[in-house]
């Protein structure tokens, strides 16, 4: 029969030594792991965060970015605008100062009298075609009736020769063209209830319309911008 021998005080105190020396590592080991997990998910939180900051700076940013380049934009087109409206007021100004020069110098056209007698001749030769009719009246300065006699005559053999009609034309006495104009005729027709404007000044205000665009082309160049032409 064996004898079971019982551990002496020195026997026991080394068990228990050993004993808490392996619970000491185990604990010591377990809160490594404990640490080294910890560390990893505060380093990925913090990795979260920071990337959390970085998107929202960056939008921050981008839409700072945005609203600057938008108000550059707005600036630089109010700029732009602004500059092309002088632009074309000071070109329009330019071209109201030559259509009053002219005006003032239509009066000039009438000191040649034998010069001017032609362009009345034309003005009712062309009233003569435009209107057809066999009987008109013309209306003019009471100051140019005895050259619009002149002219009259010479229109209406003119026309006979080019048409092979015969027109009658008369000086309306009753309804002159005021003394204020600078010349010119009007031709009524229609049992006066159509005429044709060929002042001096109607004439310049056609000018206007008709020359326009050629004056624009020869004083400021071709515009880029135009996509028709008369």
């Amino acid at each position: 029969m064996s004898s079971i021998h019982a551990l002496s005080d020195d026997q026991v105190g080394q068990e228990l030594r050993k004993m808490t020396a392996f619970i000491k590592q185990e604990a010591e080991e377990k809160a490594r792991e404990i640490e080294i997990k910890a560390n990893e998910e505060f380093s990925m939180e913090k990795g979260k965060l920071v990337l959390q900051e970085t998107d929202a700076i960056d939008a921050a940013y981008a839409k700072k970015f945005k609203q600057a380049t938008m108000s550059q934009q707005i600036t630089r087109s109010t700029v732009a605008n602004k500059t092309r409206l002088r632009v074309l007021g000071a070109r329009q100004e330019l071209l109201d100062d030559i259509f009053q020069a002219a005006e003032k110098r239509l009066s000039e056209g009438t000191e040649d009298k034998g010069r001017y007698e032609g362009i009345l001749k034309d003005l009712i030769l062309e009233g003569f075609y435009a209107m057809n009719e066999p009987e008109l009246q013309i209306r003019a300065r009471k100051a140019d009736y005895e050259l619009v006699k002149n002219a009259i005559e010479k229109a209406e053999g003119e026309y006979k020769e080019k048409t092979g009609r015969e027109v009658k034309a008369t000086i309306d006495e009753e309804n002159e063209v005021a003394e204020g104009s600078a010349g010119g005729v009007i031709i009524v027709g229609g049992n006066g209830k159509i005429d044709i404007d060929n002042t001096l000044e109607a004439r310049l205000d056609l000018l206007k319309e008709s020359a326009l665009p050629a004056m624009r082309k020869a004083l400021f160049g071709e515009n880029p911008n135009r996509k028709f032409f008369d």
